[in-house]
């Protein structure tokens, strides 16, 4: 049986991207996008990159799973 390998960066990103989910709803996105703009100023470029993956995983969740998170505050 095949198994998939997920590095710790991404299992972090993954669970960032739930959390602003679960906290933010449809504005997760544009958390995260304050997360990154936030670690360029710092020029936290490795931690700009974990906050752009975030962006990617929330560009690609349904937008049910955002609807779902916002009526369940």
């Amino acid at each position: 049986m095949y198994k998939m390998v997920v590095d710790e960066d991404e299992r972090r990103a993954r669970q960032e991207a739930h959390w602003l989910v679960r906290e933010f709803g449809a504005e997760a996105p544009l958390y995260a996008a304050m997360k990154a703009e936030k670690a360029i100023e710092q020029k936290d470029f490795g931690r700009c990159a974990r906050w752009k993956r975030v962006l990617e995983i929330l560009a690609d969740k349904p937008t049910a799973d955002t609807a779902r998170a916002a009526a369940a505050k």
